[in-house]
């Protein structure tokens, strides 16, 4: 063990943690204003429509894929009757569409955010950071993961490895030894996933630790027309000064 490794996977996840939680209460505590998606929304949504739900529904089944493999034993599904070879076989059946439905979504907005003028001109310097990381890590992830498949039973096991190194991560106690002969493939996905959860909270990627929660106790958004004319109202709380002859003040 040398020192390089006991440096990427004995201390590094650490200081990403430091940072990521660090980050994020530093950015709810001084840039409540910029904690935002800023969305783009209202310059183009036609496109938006498409990319969006592909990438964050793809998304979801991804980091679920992610934290069976790396927190459920093998012991548990063996357990269970689940053999090694049905199991990276389900991983895949599931890991590649939703691999596949992220990547794709994510060059739909990078492509929308590119050819449209005034979403161009919203793009600040860590959303496009942000974009390069986001497409590094996810394209190394589909490429190990379609690279291990290709070579069937000699491909990588990461259940005996880099699983049990990164539960040992949370018993403080990281078994570094585990990930030195892992293929390097595998220790670029990892490094690249430190790089962006490192960037995460300096991001418009923040907003993911408020959005899901936030949005269920959106208050009334009311709409009313030039003249006055309520035309629609979204659920949410209960509105505030919005009596039907609230139309008639001037």
């Amino acid at each position: 063990m040398n020192i390089l490794d006991t440096f990427l996977w004995g201390v590094l996840p650490y200081m990403v943690i430091v940072i990521l939680i660090g980050g994020t209460i530093w950015r709810y505590k001084y840039d409540q204003f910029g904690w935002t998606t800023r969305s783009s929304q209202f310059y183009e949504s036609k496109i938006l429509k498409i990319a969006s739900p592909l990438f964050h529904y793809g998304l979801v089944g991804v980091l679920g894929g992610h934290i069976v493999g790396l927190m459920i034993p093998a012991s548990w599904t063996a357990a269970l009757g689940i053999t090694d070879e049905m199991y990276h076989a389900g991983a895949l059946i599931m890991g590649i569409p939703f691999g596949l439905a992220v990547l794709f979504g994510l060059i739909v907005m990078i492509f929308r955010r590119r050819t449209n003028k005034s979403v161009f001109a919203a793009t600040t310097i860590s959303d496009k950071i942000m974009y390069v990381s986001l497409m590094a890590v996810i394209v190394f992830g589909i490429g190990v993961t379609i690279f291990s498949a290709m070579q069937g039973h000699h491909g990588h096991n990461y259940r005996a490895d880099i699983s049990p190194w990164f539960r040992s991560l949370f018993l403080f106690q990281p078994e570094v030894g585990l990930m030195r002969d892992i293929p390097f493939t595998f220790k670029m996905h990892i490094l690249l996933a430190f790089a962006l959860f490192a960037l995460w909270p300096f991001t418009r990627l923040v907003h993911a630790f408020t959005a899901p929660i936030h949005y269920l106790f959106r208050p009334y958004i009311v709409y009313r027309s030039r003249g006055g004319e309520k035309v629609g109202r979204r659920r949410g709380w209960d509105p505030v000064g919005t009596s039907d002859n609230s139309s008639n003040l001037k």
